[in-house]
């Protein structure tokens, strides 16, 4: 078994890219903008436990700014296991961790995602 603990350097600034972009479309109250990019921030962070659940936490904290109770109450499961899968491998690949998921559904992950993936010398990353 591979256990995670720290996201590799090379990944790590394609991550907080999507931070800033997140924090950018907020700011600007550009919602489903600033999602999209938690979205993508949590499918290259997702296999790293600080990284996914830090996410997970962005994800709660938007919830509550957008007043959804259906995101609240789903991103409490994920934010108690979310890490802890993510330290022991197992994830569900490309999923992109809001409520409007299941939670352990793998899904496709876009091409430019694996691009950032591959940069980063994950070559078989999602596979």
């Amino acid at each position: 078994m591979k256990l995670n603990t720290i996201m590799p350097a090379r990944l790590q600034p394609y991550f907080e890219q999507e931070l800033r972009a997140y924090r950018a479309a907020l700011e600007k109250n550009q919602f489903s903008i600033a999602w999209r990019h938690l979205e993508r921030a949590h499918i290259i962070g997702q296999a790293y436990p600080w990284e996914h659940s830090y996410v997970h936490w962005k994800m709660l904290f938007f919830g509550i700014r957008i007043k959804s109770t259906k995101e609240v109450i789903g991103q409490i499961p994920r934010l108690l296991v979310g890490g802890v899968k993510s330290f022991v491998g197992k994830i569900p690949v490309g999923n992109t961790g809001g409520a409007n998921v299941p939670p352990l559904k793998p899904l496709p992950i876009d091409k430019d995602i694996l691009e950032i993936f591959t940069k980063a010398g994950l070559h078989n990353y999602g596979s």
